[in-house]
């Protein structure tokens, strides 16, 4: 496959992507991967694809990363790897990802609003300990709970 070939199933697979087309935007951006192994768009949107279409996390995530290891200077690289943070239940990582994009690039509007849309980080409970530490994520869980139920904000599924 050409070089102006990948540009057009990689053009195709972002707007069978955007529309919902998952599965075949995967194929899309699988041929494009193939022809050009070393271009970090193709390679970013493959893994938003697998984690889209396949749920295969590791795989979407080895992917992206791979993307932003070869180019660390494209928001757009970032805000995939997040998305797929966020759809593989890794809402901290996500967070983190996005929290070095705007200390890379400053302002930008779409990183701004992704991370804006996550939320906001809650203090740590012992801030001696680092976040992932057993103990500050148990408190940290209860915490919210606590807070939660003193709002009479209901858990999250339940009605």
């Amino acid at each position: 496959m050409g070089n102006t070939d990948a540009v057009a199933e990689f053009k195709r697979g972002v707007d069978l992507l955007r529309n919902g087309y998952t599965a075949n935007a995967f194929e899309c951006f699988r041929s494009a991967a193939e022809a050009e192994q070393e271009n970090p768009y193709y390679l970013s949107f493959l893994g938003l694809s697998v984690a889209r279409a396949h749920k295969k996390w590791a795989a979407a995530l080895q992917l992206c990363e791979a993307a932003l290891r070869l180019k660390r200077d494209e928001p757009q690289l970032y805000l995939n790897l997040a998305e797929v943070y966020v759809s593989a239940s890794q809402r901290e990582e996500a967070i983190e990802v996005l929290d070095m994009a705007l200390t890379r690039f400053g302002y930008n509007p779409r990183i701004k609003r992704e991370r804006n849309n996550l939320g906001r980080r809650g203090n740590r409970v012992l801030p001696f300990l680092s976040r992932q530490h057993f103990l500050n994520r148990t408190l940290g869980q209860l915490r919210h709970q606590a807070s939660r139920r003193l709002r009479g904000t209901p858990k999250a599924g339940s009605r």
